[in-house]
């Protein structure tokens, strides 16, 4: 077996108590991480930053292109954060800081678990943007077709106050379970031999024994994403690695 391109097999680990402490710890980690393999961190920031820019680019407005890069998205998303999670792993483990290596075991997962993975967040993205065509349906369907691109007047409606409070709800109880099915499976998928579903279902465990903690790290990772968008994305830079090499180490410390 070659040095740590192939999961180590285990038995389904406990889930621990996490607090505060422990968020802090790994954010903390994570930030250690991305100073000490900088270049890393924003290689694979890049393919983030790439799909964001180019569906702004591209994608506003027009149909195709804005599925084509939704879709991109959650097929190239996981894959990204791998490589960030491997390089934590060598970080830890006094691995070497290879290219090749690195970007061997990224490649290597999509004849294992992360491709699955992949497939679930595409059917839940489509889901999602179904469901808000079905919201946007019930509540503007019989209002006066109005070119939103020009003019909001249609949103200031009570029906479109309405739509979009129901919009923002529903997309956020479906982004927390999104959220709650992939914070450590991920992570773990590539740590150890198991299957996708045993992942989400360790997943979703951690997060019930850790509500307060989950919804306070699912908050940052949103607040700390947005802003970091501002700037023409460039601030993803160094908010993305740093939140994955943090997921990283909360994986370590859920499931120890």
């Amino acid at each position: 077996m070659t040095e740590m391109t192939a999961a180590a097999a285990a038995p389904v680990p406990h889930v621990a108590r996490l607090g505060l402490a422990d968020l802090r710890a790994a954010l903390q980690a994570g930030w250690r991480d991305y100073r000490r393999a900088p270049a890393f961190g924003c290689f694979f920031a890049a393919v983030y930053v790439l799909i964001g820019i180019g569906f702004v680019l591209f994608g506003a407005g027009t149909v195709l292109w804005t599925f084509a890069f939704s879709l991109a998205f959650p097929l190239f998303a996981p894959f990204a954060a791998v490589g960030l999670y491997e390089v934590s792993r060598r970080l830890d483990r006094g691995g070497a800081m290879d290219w090749y290596k690195i970007l061997g075991v990224v490649i290597a997962e999509k004849d294992r678990q992360i491709p699955w993975m992949g497939a679930i967040i595409v059917i839940y993205v489509l889901f999602w943007s179904f469901l808000a065509h079905m919201i946007f349906a019930l509540f503007m369907g019989l209002s006066v077709m109005t070119n939103v691109s020009s003019s909001y007047d249609v949103f200031l409606t009570p029906n479109g106050l309405t739509m979009m409070a129901v919009e923002l709800g529903v997309g956020g109880v479906l982004a927390f379970v999104l959220f709650s099915l992939t914070v450590t499976s991920l992570p773990h998928l590539l740590d150890k031999e198991v299957d996708f579903v045993t992942a989400m279902l360790l997943s979703l465990q951690v997060v019930r024994q850790n509500p307060v903690v989950m919804l306070v790290w699912a908050g940052l990772i949103a607040v700390v994403t947005l802003v970091a968008m501002v700037p023409l994305f460039l601030g993803l830079f160094v908010a993305l690695p740093v939140l994955g090499h943090a997921t990283w180490h909360l994986y370590r410390r859920a499931l120890p």
